[in-house]
């Protein structure tokens, strides 16, 4: 798995070892050697991985770490000279997947790293697989949704309001509110409109459309979404 990796570290012979270690293993390898730079770096750059040495200058690595957290969940590997067990709690306390000590292996740091980048990217597809309940499981990856184990294609504008729905769950949407949300102001009169991909929801994704249990009709206000009780 190829990967863009971010090694923030102030020591220049150990970071172009792993630029040229890494590149060579198939990464795109960003440097920075301070940590403010390293943190607009990982702006810019957007990386997969990030190797983060604890006494980088300028902001120390349980810093940077605790700010890379705050936003991200992106894998962060500590790289430390301090072997003491209390730096290494609480680097993890702070939030990074694993840590290596100075010296290393190169060997043990790729398999470390492919390690974290494994569990970055299992990580990242469950948190796009959002699991509704039994029957309706919806990627937000590829806006796709599944409905009793089987892909059900939805439009843009079908999964736009369906995520509406299940963004407010159990709160009554007014025919308006929704309208404008989903197809803009200039659309708020038209309540036909609606009821045309409310019906076509429903027959995707109830068991029986004529008696919905998920997209429920508030009868003068508008409509509301649930999970239907086993």
């Amino acid at each position: 798995m190829n990967a863009t990796i971010l090694v923030i570290d102030d020591d220049q012979d150990l970071a172009e070892m792993l630029h040229v270690a890494l590149s060579r293993a198939g990464h795109r390898i960003v440097c920075a050697g301070q940590g403010y730079e390293g943190m607009e770096k990982l702006q810019a750059h957007d990386p997969d991985l990030v190797l983060l040495d604890l006494l980088v200058p300028d902001i120390d690595g349980w810093e940077i770490c605790r700010r890379i957290r705050e936003s991200s969940d992106i894998p962060i590997i500590m790289m430390t000279a301090l072997g003491r067990e209390q730096d290494v709690i609480r680097g993890l306390e702070l939030g990074a997947d694993d840590y290596v000590t100075k010296p290393f292996r190169l060997g043990e740091l790729k398999a470390r790293i492919r390690a974290a980048l494994r569990r970055g990217r299992d990580r990242s597809e469950q948190a796009a697989r959002l699991q509704v309940d039994d029957r309706l499981v919806i990627d937000q990856a590829t806006h796709s949704l599944m409905v009793d184990g089987q892909p059900v294609d939805l439009s843009v504008t079908e999964y736009k309001l369906f995520t509406y729905f299940l963004e407010n769950k159990g709160r009554i949407l007014t025919r308006q509110s929704l309208l404008s949300y989903v197809w803009g102001w200039e659309y708020m009169d038209q309540s036909d409109y609606l009821k045309v991909y409310v019906h076509r929801l429903r027959k995707k994704i109830e068991q029986n459309s004529q008696e919905p249990r998920y997209i429920v009709t508030e009868r003068g206000l508008g409509y509301r979404f649930q999970i239907p009780a086993a």
